[in-house]
């Protein structure tokens, strides 16, 4: 078959994006043998002009392939194939032979678990070249406490286009990570103070803060996020994630964050605001953060872990003065800073452009998943929740029960989900599951949607 005459076909009034279609279309003729290893694909202008779409269609269509290292462009060559997926239903080879141990288990666990990231979509050789123009930086004989400088002003042009939040580089540093900075920022705190957290919420968080000394209580979320009216008083701080409350998937009302910023001020106590994946919106801009809104009261945590990969190790902090100060003087005392590395492979992203376009081409692709996983929870009667943000939904059930035979249901039929109880540091009071929809394979995600949407169904739960 001429590679010109490859059955691409496009359905103009579906609700999927042509660049896609398109995309699915090469890929499947990849994965049948249509198109083979070393072939040579048209160009976007000449793709574009036989299907009757635009270039930005075609073009999109190829950067989605060339991120997940189907495609590969040669100077001067043109764009060709040099990977092919594999047949859907292909049975892995085992080490000692070709026939399994049985037909139960099986051929692949599809990760569903939240809080994973997609790296289908990462231009590996924008990757790789970041990580070799990191490595001709050369080797500082000092330690660096605050964080590269570079990586600081990355981290600030980052945060004004990305996240609205106008700030110097004086005001931020360099972490390990916002569950590392929460440690952190806990040991500059009195040991035994107390420190609200969502309930549910994000567990990890609560460990740091007990491991550091402090006394952590429950703080009650509903479908407008942290209830303000609901905090004790006596708080030193209070930890929530607004812009997409973990695990629920609601934001944090304006009013409610107006309510906490000046809550704060009046009963002196800190805001951690972990900001984990607030650059991923698909429905509309994200409401003000928190620190935008009380800098004086509000630590300003953020990531790259949920954007590129958390083997980066890399996040930041924007802090008040004293608590900045804090940091740094218990970073000095005990030797402790984070690695470089991630901060200059972060650095050289960002500054040649790469950082903008994975974030665009993540938000697109995210996007698509995330409809994907609603539309096919919705054909077996199964409404996924949570705002139309991140890289999970929600499934939320009325016991405990039905939360563990939904767990063990997907688990045996090779999904593996996280379950709420996980996100509660007591008893629990909500119960139900979270499909993360990052971490699977684009073509693995619907089959294992449709067993999860399948099970809802075929065990009898009752979603709420």
């Amino acid at each position: 078959m001429h590679l010109d005459d490859l059955p691409i076909v496009l359905d103009r009034g579906g609700a999927e994006p042509l660049s896609v279609q398109v995309a699915e279309a090469l890929r499947a003729a990849a994965t049948s043998g249509a198109l083979r290893v070393g072939d040579r694909l048209s160009s976007t202008r000449a793709m574009a002009a036989r299907l009757g779409v635009s270039r930005t269609v075609t073009a999109a269509a190829y950067e989605q392939l060339f991120a997940e290292g189907w495609l590969a462009a040669r100077r001067g060559s043109g764009t060709f194939v040099v990977a092919a997926p594999s047949a859907p239903g292909a049975v892995p080879r085992r080490p000692g032979g070709d026939t399994p141990t049985n037909g139960c288990a099986p051929a692949e666990v599809v990760d569903m678990a939240p809080g994973r990231a997609c790296l289908e979509v990462l231009d590996r050789s924008a990757w790789r070249r970041a990580w070799r123009a990191a490595a001709d930086a050369p080797p500082s004989t000092l330690p660096n406490y605050e964080g590269l400088q570079s990586f600081r002003a990355a981290v600030v042009e980052h945060l004004l286009r990305h996240r609205g939040l106008a700030v110097g580089p004086e005001r931020v540093l360099a972490t390990a990570g916002s569950t590392a900075a929460v440690a952190e920022m806990a040991r500059a705190l009195p040991r035994g103070s107390v420190v609200a957290l969502e309930e549910p919420g994000y567990q990890r968080a609560a460990g740091a803060l007990t491991a550091g000394g402090l006394r952590v209580v429950s703080a009650e979320v509903d479908d407008e996020g942290l209830r303000v009216d609901a905090l004790p008083s006596g708080l030193a701080a209070v930890y929530c994630t607004p812009a997409h409350q973990f695990p629920l998937g609601t934001r944090l009302s304006a009013r409610r964050r107006v309510a906490l910023v000046q809550r704060a001020r009046d009963e002196g106590f800190l805001v951690f605001e972990d900001d984990y994946d607030g650059e991923l919106r698909y429905d509309v801009a994200p409401l003000p953060l928190l620190a935008a809104l009380g800098p004086d009261v509000v630590a300003h945590l953020g990531t790259a872990s949920k954007l590129l990969t958390p083997s980066l190790g890399v996040g930041w902090l924007v802090a008040p003065p004293w608590l900045r100060a804090a940091v740094l003087d218990a970073r000095e005392a005990t030797g402790s800073r984070p690695a470089p590395a991630g901060q200059q492979v972060f650095t050289e992203l960002a500054m040649h452009g790469d950082l903008a376009r994975h974030l665009r081409r993540l938000r697109r692709e995210l996007n698509a998943r995330r409809e994907l996983v609603v539309e096919g929870l919705s054909r077996h009667g199964a409404a996924a929740r949570g705002d139309a943000a991140g890289a999970h939904v929600l499934l939320e059930t009325g016991s405990a029960a039905e939360e563990d035979a939904m767990l063990a249901a997907a688990a045996a039929a090779g999904v593996q989900l996280s379950g709420l109880r996980d996100c509660h540091r007591g008893t629990g009071v909500r119960f139900g599951v979270s499909l993360g929809y990052a971490a699977p394979r684009r073509a693995a995600l619907a089959p294992a949607v449709d067993t999860v949407g399948a099970l809802v169904r075929d065990l009898g739960i009752r979603l709420l």
